[in-house]
């Protein structure tokens, strides 16, 4: 009894991290249900080795390396820079130097801001591809498995 509890919780569990690619499996070889269900818990656990990515334990998110912020979120130092080109476009455009550098220094908070926003959603698209990836390659693994031991896979 427990061995069919353990088999069906990573059965479920397999099927939790496959929801968005579900795989069929038939016994085309007139397997039994308790056959089959052996090699359900064989093949998770050979796919799980093959692939390096278990659906039953995902791995936990890594944080994002995030870029060093100041309290307002924008990049050490980006207000200055921005107040130093700022206040020389200001001289030259209106003779007007502490204009231009404080307009300058708001753009450049601003657009480090952006940026870093930016940054931050690229890395989490990535890494959802990358888990996306790992998904795959444990779907293609596991259907390996059942085939090799006469089941038909959709």
């Amino acid at each position: 009894m427990k061995q069919r509890t353990l088999s069906m919780l990573v059965l479920a569990a397999a099927m939790i991290g496959e929801a968005g690619a579900q795989q069929y499996v038939y016994p085309a070889k007139g397997q039994t249900p308790q056959q089959q269900q052996n090699d359900e818990s064989a093949c998770h656990t050979w796919a799980v080795q093959q692939s390096g990515f278990d659906p039953a334990n995902p791995p936990a998110p890594a944080p994002a390396a995030a870029p060093p912020t100041t309290a307002t979120g924008t990049a050490p130092g980006a207000g200055l820079r921005g107040a130093a080109r700022g206040a020389v476009v200001g001289e030259i455009v209106s003779d007007d130097a502490g204009t231009g550098a404080a307009v300058g220094a708001v753009a450049a908070r601003g657009q480090s801001r952006r940026q870093n926003a930016a940054a931050a959603g690229q890395a989490q698209q990535q890494q959802q591809a990358n888990t996306q990836q790992q998904q795959q390659a444990f779907a293609k693994a596991r259907a390996a498995c059942f085939e090799g031991r006469g089941y038909t896979v959709k």
